[in-house]
């Protein structure tokens, strides 16, 4: 595997994780407001 291939690896699980995190967040603070 190449770096370049890891590298993009990396920022795919980051934009998953960010995604499932900012989907969290959301969904606590929709659940605050009721």
């Amino acid at each position: 595997m190449s770096m370049s291939a890891v590298v993009m690896m990396v920022i795919g699980v980051v934009i998953i994780w960010g995604g499932l995190a900012a989907s969290i967040l959301n969904a606590v603070k929709v659940s605050k407001q009721k």
